[in-house]
């Protein structure tokens, strides 16, 4: 169930539009920019030249980058963020058909390829599909673009009526003169529109979302058709003329290299084709088809080297972990108020917990594999990726051709969750193994084993919190210190000033936004102590708004308990300085019926936080009966400014659901260096007899642009684990449940 909740006024605020420039990438500017993922991309105009066509869309028009019309009225709306299950494709075409005032019963997308936004100085500006950035991050430049093609269209048709284009109106592709009755449809007009000089996007004026017409409203995807008959092709379902087939094995202690193989008893198995070392650390074999490969793979004879990191097992990174809670070595406090520690020393009440939650894998229902096909001058690769520029710098980097000469067909990805997006480990070895075997197509297809074994984690986390509390149970003073692996440090160094990763705290940011701390405390320090090892982490849904939310909202239900009072009251009593925390807080109470009885044996839970622009809250509902947790019902509520379509974001909120429950039962250990889990028998999730009912609230306010994705994750795990406390009288420090003696069923 879905309640669309609407806020008294609607507000919409138009930034001023960039400047159009042309600029000249340099291979190495442009290989550092996009590995790096790096928003705010270049701009030039909307009109410029179109892209090589095949003769049968010869007839098709380029309006301006975004928009294209054919002969048959049908309008073509060209993409560049990656679909992966969440809408985004449909979204932004919401977005520029509103705009556009096309028909929507004509409208299909168009995915561009990372060689052709290149080719173009980036016009389409940033190709990264994360962070929940697809629509928050492009909205505006799309929906200019829709605009401009609509002006150009405009025009044409009054050109060739002879009227002033002020006394034209269009609905749905059709543009009418009203005095004499006479109209044209955008495909009349298409060729000579092309024709004409884009208007200077300064002087677009963006429609209100209140006179949103296509924007706004719960429109179905443009992709579930080709879902339900099988014909939307994923990078898995690539098939090329003469394409073989590789599996491949790394070894299984991170950093540790390939020492040797023998393939003498494998390389005369049926259908092998070669058996080839990629990089210093890996060993594939080819083959006919892939389980040939994968059969030959197993019976091959290797010798790791396992390095130094051997013996790490995750005592070893725990007690590390357990080290940063208490010491004053590589540590910095990001929020320091009043001082809260001599606070908790002296108050009436002291409430202290330490929360451990592990690192966690992507498991994406589509392995990772790409499809490469290299040749003396020209490298190609089909794949599903987050990030095609990163794609397509981590290609032209492994074959050494240059930009110009390398291209990423981006496909539907099986799903993403972060693993894809700045990460390319996998197109890199698709493209070494294609270097070896020029001319020939070669698909790279991970085993689910490899794919859980060489993952890039979401960090393995501690977290200590203290708090002191008046003789009125009014909160005095809040300590939280996050120990835990930085991601910056394996990923993106760069963004570590002076020794600081301020990732690691997000949620916990007191900048409004994106990701800040709702709750005003008198006496506040927030710290971060950076602890790493060898195992590889990464963006993990949420990244760490899913941690530091549990931290949060758990603690503050022992806080809660501590003081006596009732949880959403105590929580309304923080949230004052914070009304948008405040108002999606009170939208899910009101709809979950907080403060009525619940059936008997049920217990409530409740959190709220913010991430990614967005802010969310939930209320669940649980019953415990032996070691068997029954989650029976969960409510969520949203608040991501503005609402492209309702049908989507409730789609994602109930995605983030099942992989919230991973997380409660599903965990990441390391024993003598590697990952002991290798598929869903020894990393479970979750199932679908453990979904529980769920109720969406879209309480769009209108005056922002937030993510959808990821935001609501950081809430569902706490609330369920605070109703688990209300059942069974203590909180629940440790996740999985599985420490606890605990299992959802």
């Amino acid at each position: 169930m879905t309640t669309i909740t609407k806020s008294h006024a609607i507000q919409q605020e138009t930034k001023e539009a960039e400047q159009t420039s042309t600029v000249k990438l340099s291979r190495r500017s442009f290989v550092v920019g996009a590995a790096a993922a790096a928003g705010g991309g270049l701009s030039v105009g909307f009109h410029v030249p179109a892209l090589a066509q095949t003769a049968q869309a010869a007839m098709t028009q380029e309006i301006n980058a975004w928009v294209l019309i054919k002969p048959d009225e049908s309008c073509v709306v060209r993409v560049v963020r990656a679909e992966m299950g969440q809408g985004t494709h449909t979204g932004l075409a919401q977005l520029v058909a509103e705009e556009l005032d096309c028909d929507w019963a004509k409208v299909s997308v168009q995915q561009i390829t990372a060689g052709q936004n290149l080719a173009r100085n980036r016009i389409w500006k940033n190709m990264s599909t994360g962070g929940s950035r697809g629509i928050r991050e492009s909205n505006e430049y799309v929906r200019q673009g829709g605009a401009a093609a609509k002006i150009m269209l405009v025009q044409a048709a009054a050109n060739q009526l002879g009227v002033p284009a002020t006394e034209l109106v269009v609905t749905k592709g059709v543009i009418l003169h009203g005095a004499t009755g006479r109209q044209l449809s955008y495909g009349q007009v298409a060729d000579q529109a092309s024709k004409l000089p884009a208007p200077d996007i300064k002087t677009i004026k963006l429609k209100s979302p209140k006179d949103w017409k296509l924007a706004g409203h719960p429109l179905k995807r443009l992709d579930t058709a080709l879902k339900v008959n099988g014909r939307l092709k994923y990078a898995v379902d690539v098939k090329l003329p003469g394409m073989v087939y590789a599996a491949i094995k790394a070894c299984p202690v991170f950093e540790g290299k390939l020492k040797s193989f023998d393939d003498s008893s494998v390389k005369s198995m049926r259908g092998v084709k070669a058996v080839l070392r990629v990089d210093d650390n890996a060993v594939a074999v080819v083959a006919d088809n892939w389980w040939r490969a994968k059969q030959a793979l197993n019976a091959l004879p290797i010798v790791w080297d396992e390095g130094v990191h051997s013996k790490v097992s995750s005592e070893t990174l725990r007690a590390n972990m357990d080290e940063g809670l208490t010491s004053k070595q590589n540590v910095f406090a990001d929020t320091n108020v009043g001082d809260a520690d001599a606070a908790i020393a002296t108050a009436y009440t002291k409430v202290e917990a330490t929360y451990v939650t592990p690192f966690v894998s992507h498991a994406c229902m589509e392995p990772m594999n790409c499809t490469a096909l290299i040749t003396a001058d020209k490298a190609e690769v089909w794949v599903p990726s987050q990030n095609a520029e990163g794609s397509l710098a981590e290609l032209a980097k492994a074959t050494g051709l240059e930009l110009a000469k390398c291209e990423v067909y981006n496909m539907s990805l099986g799903t993403g969750f972060g693993r894809r997006g700045g990460f390319q480990d996998y197109v890199r070895q698709a493209a070494l193994l294609g270097k070896q075997m020029l001319g020939t197509p070669v698909k790279l297809l991970w085993t689910r084993e490899e794919d859980i074994t060489h993952d890039f984690y979401r960090p393995l986390g501690h977290c200590k919190m203290s708090a002191g509390l008046d003789k009125k149970g009014n909160l005095v003073g809040l300590h939280i210190r996050v120990s835990g692996h930085s991601i910056n440090a394996y990923a993106a160094p760069h963004n570590i000033i002076d020794g600081k990763d301020r990732r690691q705290l997000q949620g916990f940011w007191p900048e409004p936004d994106d990701a800040q701390y709702g709750y005003t405390v008198p006496n506040l320090k927030i710290e971060y102590a950076m602890r790493n090892s060898h195992v590889p982490v990464g963006p993990w849904r949420g990244v760490n708004t899913n941690q530091n939310g549990l931290y949060s909202e758990c603690f503050m239900e022992e806080v809660v308990h501590a003081s006596g009072r009732d949880s959403l009251e105590f929580r309304r009593s923080l949230l004052k300085d914070h009304p948008k925390h405040l108002g999606i807080l009170n939208a899910v109470a009101d709809k979950a019926g907080w403060g009525k009885p619940t059936a008997p044996g049920r217990h409530r839970g409740i959190a709220q936080f913010m991430g990614y622009g967005s802010y969310t809250a939930a209320v669940a509902e649980v019953s415990i009966k032996g070691n068997e947790v029954t989650i029976h019902k969960l409510v969520l509520a949203t608040n991501c400014g503005h609402a492209v379509n309702q049908r989507m974001i409730a789609a994602q909120v109930e995605g983030s659901v099942a992989y919230a429950l991973d997380t409660l039962q599903s965990e990441i250990t390391i024993k003598d260096g590697r990952v002991e889990q290798g598929n869903f028998d020894t990393y479970p999730i979750a199932r679908l007899r453990q979904m529980p009912h769920i109720e969406t609230v879209i309480a769009p306010t209108f005056d922002f642009w937030g993510g959808v994705g990821e935001p609501t994750i950081c809430v569902v795990a706490p609330a369920i684990l605070n109703a688990i406390f209300k059942a069974r009288g203590k909180p629940i420090r440790t996740v999985p449940l599985k420490h606890s003696g605990l299992k959802i069923v």
